[in-house]
């Protein structure tokens, strides 16, 4: 059996282009599940099963008002997501600042080259 932490949890809801639209349209306003469903023009089977994913990532919290389930941003800050992009953030600025270094270095050999010529 698989178990998943909050990290995986969070990343594959977010690998999903539509839940990331989700989330973008949440940032600026709650919506109902049947609003997103047709947002995303898609059926309302699809989009509470997109809801549910991020529900389970504590990305979105859901509330039933009426005959209608709202939708919200959840409360989880993504501090852990965000440190583990981080890290690999500084890694890679890291190598490229590298690959500048060669790059740059191999430029001015070609240039000494050409002048010698």
């Amino acid at each position: 059996m698989v178990h998943y932490n909050a990290l995986d949890r969070s990343f594959s809801a977010l690998a999903d282009a539509t839940r990331r639209g989700v989330i973008e349209h949440l940032l600026q306003e709650e919506a109902s599940v049947g609003d997103l469903a047709d947002r995303f023009a898609m059926t309302l089977t699809g989009m509470k099963k997109h809801i549910a994913v991020l529900e389970q990532a504590g990305l979105v919290t859901t509330e039933k008002v009426g005959r209608t389930r709202r939708c919200r941003l959840g409360h989880l800050p993504m501090a852990e997501e965000a440190a583990w992009i981080d890290r690999y953030r500084k890694v890679w600025a890291t190598r490229f600042e590298s690959l500048d270094a060669v790059l740059e270095m191999m430029k001015r050999e070609e240039n000494a080259s050409d002048d010698t010529i």
